[in-house]
């Protein structure tokens, strides 16, 4: 056993998001949302390097030391897998594991709306789920997968930095592919995998140009393709994909994506007042032909009304989700205030409004 791997027991028997080992400090993890320090000792650069150096396979050992930071997935059979990253910092080498869980979650279990469980049968088109960082994605995404996994006779590939959910084959073939190991790059990657027969693609991280590229058109060539951005609303999200292009092609890019779009879902976490635990609220714009008319005429302003009228479809925003919460005593007023898109609608729930400037 790896001397590391003690860090990650306590991690999972706390019910921790993340661990933190960085030189110079106490070991922390990330409890809830909130980071807290481990009672053991002060971590010397030369004992974390040996430390982090064991579990570490040599090609990405060396990768860290050419560049100064390395990511790849780590795992602990029957306990759980590790997102990990290493970088190194002012005071020496620090690195961040987060866990995923060995069982995938139903959305059933993760209280996701039905409508998400449709959009593992769709046949073909363009699923974004977004979010900041740590705000659950993989997570939703896993759960989708796993329905499809389940009930479609097809071939899913992922395509992921590093390999995060892994899905057994059910129904279907599921093959994991993860770049810098069995692939150079998230483009590469969706450059072959057109070739590789597959119905359903994920991509974890949609990044750059060519991979947003290359994505859109695998949606409008007959695949269904799921992917993450970190944006904060649908709205955004449509406009984020189609700014990343030149100028000269958003024209084009804003017709393909308004035929390959099928919906796209934001979502926030939060920390549960009523229970030990988190929570997520969920914006879901479906493609409904209004709108992908409004994708086409450059009028994405106008989704955030077309979802308020599209609630028979499955369709709700953001700040309506949080105000579900609130009403359930899941989520301070507070915690809601600083997350949500519309601060004044939330700013009478709160005993101490703050005079905020951004707001002005």
């Amino acid at each position: 056993m790896a001397k590391i791997d003690a860090f990650f027991k306590l991690m999972n028997e706390q019910g921790a998001s993340d661990l933190h080992l960085v030189s110079g400090q106490p070991p922390a993890i990330r409890l809830r949302g909130e980071i807290e320090r481990i009672k053991y000792k002060v971590l010397e650069n030369d004992e974390l390097k040996a430390m982090l150096y064991e579990i570490a396979p040599e090609d990405k050992v060396k990768v860290f030391e050419e560049t100064g930071d390395v990511d790849f997935g780590y795992e602990i059979p029957g306990l759980a897998r590790y997102r990990a990253n290493f970088f190194m910092q002012r005071n020496g080498c620090a690195a961040v594991f987060r866990e995923i869980p060995s069982t995938i979650l139903t959305s059933d279990q993760l209280g996701l709306p039905p409508v998400l469980n449709k959009l593992a049968s769709l046949p073909r088109g363009l699923v974004l789920v977004t979010g900041p960082t740590g705000s659950g994605k993989s997570t939703t995404l896993a759960a989708i997968i796993d329905v499809a996994n389940k009930s479609r006779q097809d071939h899913i590939l992922t395509v992921e930095d590093p390999v995060e959910f892994v899905h057994v084959s059910q129904g279907c073939i599921v093959n994991h592919r993860e770049v810098g190991t069995h692939t150079k790059t998230f483009s590469a990657a969706l450059k072959g995998a057109l070739r590789e027969d597959p119905d359903i693609i994920l991509v974890g991280e949609m990044r750059d140009l060519e991979t947003i590229r290359l994505a859109v058109e695998a949606a409008s060539t007959g695949h269904l393709v799921f992917g993450t951005l970190h944006t904060s609303s649908a709205a955004k999200t449509v406009d984020r994909v189609i700014e990343v292009f030149p100028a000269n092609e958003q024209e084009q890019i804003r017709s393909t994506l308004s035929d390959g779009i099928r919906a796209v879902i934001a979502q926030v976490l939060f920390k549960r007042i009523d229970k030990k635990g988190r929570c997520c609220a969920l914006e879901i714009m479906i493609a409904t032909p209004a709108v992908r008319n409004l994708i086409r005429e450059n009028k994405t302003y106008q989704i955030n009304s077309a979802m308020q009228v599209g609630k028979k479809y499955g369709m709700q925003v953001l700040d309506d989700a949080i105000m579900e919460l609130i009403d359930k005593k899941w989520v301070s007023p507070d915690e809601a205030y600083m997350k949500c898109n519309e601060k004044a609608r939330f700013r009478p729930l709160l005993k101490n409004p703050p005079s905020d400037f951004t707001d002005a």
